[in-house]
């Protein structure tokens, strides 16, 4: 039996030994972050920079002279419409989409995962197929039927689609649904809940990291999308931020960088804000849902 000043000795000792390496692991972790966090590093110190200035001065990172007026100049936005218009119009756009993916996404992975229905092993199989669908293989058949119901010019094309379930996030929720115990259902069913009750009352309030992956995907994949708004939205006052963004640069005139930088400042701070608030729920989900009960 070793005595407590043996065992403190041998405690000290462990600590010394790895209080290196944790020291070297912390200094290349911290380094590696600064490395992939330079570039927003840069985009924000050159929104205070001039405009002409941004890339002659592109390997300084202290703005000379440190000017505001990029944030004034680009929240006035383009002519009767200002940048809070688009960031309106891409908040509602973003709404939508989480509700859409949220209720149809979990209702799809419900039925694959509890339900038995004849052909359930084939429409997986298709299901999963389509994600290895290039966006580019369906965007002119998906342009003609949107142009032919007339829902050009407005949030339709891109919102319905929502409505009717996302592969990647159906399989995600699917393998997360796998791990819930089926012994539980069985339970809900003898007190005498129907499907719909133990989708409503068991399932979902099990599945809250998974549905808040998809949740936080979905906003950042639906914030930063700009081919399909480019595709089906024509007027100024229903731009996203994504196309607005676009419109500060001109093939004919001097682009304004100043402002354009400044204003994807703006638009990184909810991205942000969501990472750090739901990054627990990020890993949480995504590390679950590979696990099978």
């Amino acid at each position: 039996m070793r005595t407590s000043v043996e065992k403190q000795v041998q405690y000290r000792q462990n600590r010394i030994s790895i209080k290196p390496k944790k020291i070297l692991y912390h200094v290349l972790v911290g380094g590696f972050a600064i490395l992939l966090l330079y570039p927003v590093i840069w985009l924000l110190m050159s929104s205070f920079k001039v405009s002409e200035q941004i890339f002659i001065t592109a390997d300084s990172l202290i703005p000379n002279p440190f000017v505001l007026g990029n944030y004034a100049q680009g929240w006035q936005g383009f002519g009767d419409y200002s940048f809070g218009v688009f960031i309106k119009n891409t908040a509602v756009f973003v709404l939508f989409v989480l509700v859409g993916h949220l209720i149809s996404c979990s209702l799809i992975a419900f039925g694959f995962a509890r339900l038995r229905f004849i052909g359930r092993g084939f429409w997986f199989a298709i299901m999963i197929m389509t994600l290895m669908l290039p966006y580019e293989v369906v965007m002119i058949p998906q342009y003609i039927i949107f142009a032919k119901l007339g829902w050009l010019n407005s949030l339709k094309p891109l919102v319905v689609p929502a409505f009717f379930g996302h592969p990647f996030f159906i399989f995600l929720l699917v393998q997360f649904i796998r791990t819930i115990p089926r012994e539980l259902d069985e339970a809900a069913t003898i007190d005498g809940c129907n499907t719909f009750s133990i989708y409503y009352r068991i399932i979902l309030p099990l599945i809250t990291p998974a549905l808040a992956t998809t949740a936080i995907f979905t906003f950042y994949w639906t914030w930063d999308n700009l081919l399909g708004p480019v595709l089906y939205l024509n007027s100024p006052e229903k731009y996203t931020v994504s196309m607005a963004l676009n419109m500060f640069l001109s093939n004919e005139t001097v682009s304004n960088w100043g402002a354009m930088f400044a204003m994807s400042v703006v638009t990184l701070i909810p991205v942000f804000v969501i990472f750090f608030i739901f990054q627990r729920y990020v890993v949480e989900g995504i590390s679950t849902s590979g696990l099978k009960g």
